[in-house]
């Protein structure tokens, strides 16, 4: 039996990007296609099979520990980057301020897409949410280089809707223009989930 139930759900990618240099900048470089390989996007910083574990899971493993690599990519909604932009107070957010890989015009309230669903694509390449990705300062000396002062009103800003990150499942090309279809895990949501985020026994 199916444990992943497609939904009639479905968007439109119409930014592609990766970083090149993360050292050097967050900024993305644009890109009209991208082959997603089992590591990531290729030439991307933040792809690899495996990667050193960062402050997302200091709470499982010390900074630095080689772990599975479940953030090979930064998948942003079109519309929650509005609302992003608006609480900024700048008239649009450039994608290639944020590091981003993949930009989805159609899904609604994509921050908070159930981990493990699937972003299956045309060419029969598929993404796994991992989870929601949470807005740090990185970001701002990027954004302040375009849009002087603005850097340090991203993070209260993107609150609740930075996005996902996510892992590619099956390889495939994705170009600008693609549509986009959601598959989420075909179970109820965990009855004890507030107790455990309370720390409730």
């Amino acid at each position: 039996m199916p444990a992943l139930k497609p939904t009639r759900f479905t968007g439109t990618v119409i930014w592609l990007g990766r970083v090149t240099d993360r050292d050097a900048s967050l900024r993305a470089e644009a890109l009209p296609r991208a082959d997603l390989g089992f590591a990531g996007i290729a030439g991307e910083s933040h792809g690899g099979l495996t990667r050193a574990s960062c402050s997302r899971v200091s709470s499982q493993y010390p900074r630095g520990t080689q772990i599975r690599n479940t953030r090979q990519l930064s998948l942003l909604s079109a519309e929650e980057m509005t609302e992003i932009a608006a609480g900024m107070g700048v008239a649009a957010l450039d994608p290639a301020w944020l590091g981003v890989s993949m930009v989805i015009k159609g899904i609604p309230d994509f921050t908070h897409l159930p981990p493990s669903s699937r972003l299956l694509m045309p060419s029969g390449a598929s993404l796994t949410v991992d989870m929601e990705n949470r807005p740090c300062v990185l970001p701002a000396p990027v954004i302040d280089h375009d849009a002087p002062g603005h850097g340090a009103a991203f993070k209260a800003a993107a609150k609740g809707l930075r996005g996902v990150t996510a892992w590619v499942e099956r390889e495939g090309p994705v170009a600008l223009g693609d549509r986009v279809t959601l598959h989420v895990p075909d179970q109820r949501a965990w009855a004890h989930l507030d107790a455990a985020r309370s720390g409730a026994a």
